[in-house]
């Protein structure tokens, strides 16, 4: 029995330096190195560059109040369609104190000077009938009792226009009455009943009462880097897209690229300009940011291979291509357009040659 334990001890020792050998080979052989295999191909390059940018009105309109005062009530919200002459908003005047205490004097002294003049025109009037005076000093206080009148009309326009902002024999209080100068929708009212406004006047913008804007008429408007800016013509077809609105593009024809560049984050961007076509059923909100892909450059039909393919040593480019024997021999090409993904191929290969995958 012990005879046996040591037979079956033995070969299982030997089993163990046997495997142990066959491990030892097997982890020494090196492995083949297995290579993935690519070819070149007829295929259409296209050099595109993206621009970001959002979508605004072409048309917006600040609408401002001609005088200073309080809001008293508004008669939209952002969303309404208005039309051209519509109501929005009442400013009440709130008068200054030394200009109502002037108009209110002037008028307090045309009033006595009309009286005064009234009387004396009476008196003449009556002489001049008895014929004791000459019709020259009748026909001069006449004149001075129309010019008292004048002034005391003058007088009570000029109290009323700061007291109410306009004249009542104007037949409406145009100045305090905001409405619209286009047709559109109202973007926004940045003002709300009781808030104090200020007129637009030469030195001062005025205190903006609503946003307008003409929604059937929208604009990309974007920025393209300075290496990209130089291939941008007018007229040139651009692809939005909008990320808030999925699945959709839109046409896009640039009309306007900036002659003077921005510094933005160490590079050179330049504004650009662009209409969009909208399409039916579909609303553009103004301020969707948007990306416009610019078609540069297109070659149709070129020997192209992916760019992954390539090992470039500063200005010259290479491939791997396979021999009969399995190896590969590093070839120069000369190479063209390039889209990024793929690239064109001039010359140095053909679509039968098979390329090694860089890894």
């Amino acid at each position: 029995m012990k005879k046996i334990l040591r037979i079956v001890l033995l070969v299982f020792v030997i089993a163990i330096f046997i495997g142990t050998l066959v491990f030892l080979y097997q982890k020494s052989q090196t492995k083949p190195e297995v290579f993935e295999i690519k070819q070149a191909k007829i295929d259409n390059i296209v050099k595109k560059t993206v621009a970001t940018g959002s979508i605004l009105p072409r048309k917006e309109i600040e609408i401002k109040p001609q005088v200073s005062g309080i809001v008293d009530y508004i008669e939209v919200e952002p969303g309404d369609i208005i039309k051209k002459g519509d109501l929005i908003a009442k400013v009440k005047i709130i008068p200054d104190m030394i200009n109502l205490a002037n108009a209110e004097s002037r008028l307090e002294k045309a009033e006595i000077q009309l009286k005064d003049a009234e009387s004396v025109f009476k008196r003449q009037k009556e002489l001049f009938s008895k014929g004791v005076i000459a019709e020259a000093d009748y026909l001069k206080a006449e004149i001075s009792h129309s010019n008292a009148k004048a002034e005391v009309s003058a007088a009570e326009n000029s109290l009323e226009i700061i007291k109410e902002g306009a004249m009542k024999k104007s037949g409406s209080a145009a100045n305090t009455l905001i409405r619209s100068t286009i047709e559109g929708m109202v973007l926004d009212v940045p003002i709300e009943v009781g808030n104090r406004v200020i007129e637009s006047n030469t030195f001062n913008a005025g205190s903006t009462i609503a946003l307008v804007a003409d929604m059937g008429e929208m604009v990309f408007e974007g920025k393209v880097d300075e290496t990209e800016v130089g291939k941008l013509k007018n007229g040139m077809e651009l692809v939005l897209t909008i990320g808030a609105i999925e699945n959709i593009t839109f046409k896009s024809v640039l009309e306007y690229v900036a002659p003077k560049g921005i510094a933005e984050n160490g590079a050179i961007q330049f504004e650009i300009r662009a209409s969009v076509e909208q399409k039916p059923g579909i609303f553009i909100r103004a301020g969707y940011s948007a990306n416009a892909d610019i078609v540069l450059e297109t070659l149709d039909s070129v020997l192209t291979v992916e760019e992954s393919l390539i090992i470039f040593s500063g200005d010259t480019a290479f491939v791997e291509v396979q021999k009969e024997d399995l190896t590969f021999e590093k070839r120069q090409i000369k190479t063209g357009l390039s889209d990024g993904i793929k690239i064109q191929v001039l010359e140095g290969l053909t679509t039968e040659e098979k390329l090694k995958v860089q890894k």
